[in-house]
């Protein structure tokens, strides 16, 4: 059976990206972000080279962070608290989740610090769709 569509959704009607576009935009969302799964595994691994951020609220915090999180509230992130680091140490950011723009300002607040960082997509929401388990007490402050 031939299924014809008349009617164009809201989907189609705004045209997809060249390819060569959406290559480069997607290709640039590697440097920009990173997954529950891979910070996950190089936690599990021990190949863990980036300082884990959790940029919520303290009674967020203690309620359950990722294992090994430090607890660094976004309004919090200023130079003088980054000064034990140095300057390449990469962090990665997470809220608690797709529905809380916590880390995006928690990203903004490091990049203007010139800090290497990464949004992790998901935030506490993905990681426990993941299946990981969670962390809490509130004794990781930074």
């Amino acid at each position: 059976m031939t299924h014809t569509v008349s009617a164009v959704s809201a989907v189609s009607s705004t045209p997809a990206a060249p390819a060569d576009q959406a290559l480069r935009h997607f290709a640039s969302a590697f440097a920009f972000e990173t997954d529950c799964a891979d910070v996950h595994d190089a936690i599990a691994s021990g190949a863990q080279d980036f300082v884990l951020l959790d940029v919520r609220g303290a009674a967020q915090y203690a309620h359950g962070h990722l294992p090994g999180a430090l607890h660094l509230p976004h309004g919090k992130i200023v130079d003088v608290k980054l000064r034990a680091y140095p300057p390449h140490t990469l962090f990665v950011v997470y809220c608690a989740g797709p529905h809380c723009n916590g880390a995006q300002r928690g990203a903004l607040a490091l990049a203007r610090l010139g800090r290497p960082v990464k949004l992790m997509i998901g935030g506490v929401t993905g990681w426990l769709d993941e299946g990981f388990a969670l962390a809490t007490g509130a004794r990781a402050t930074r």
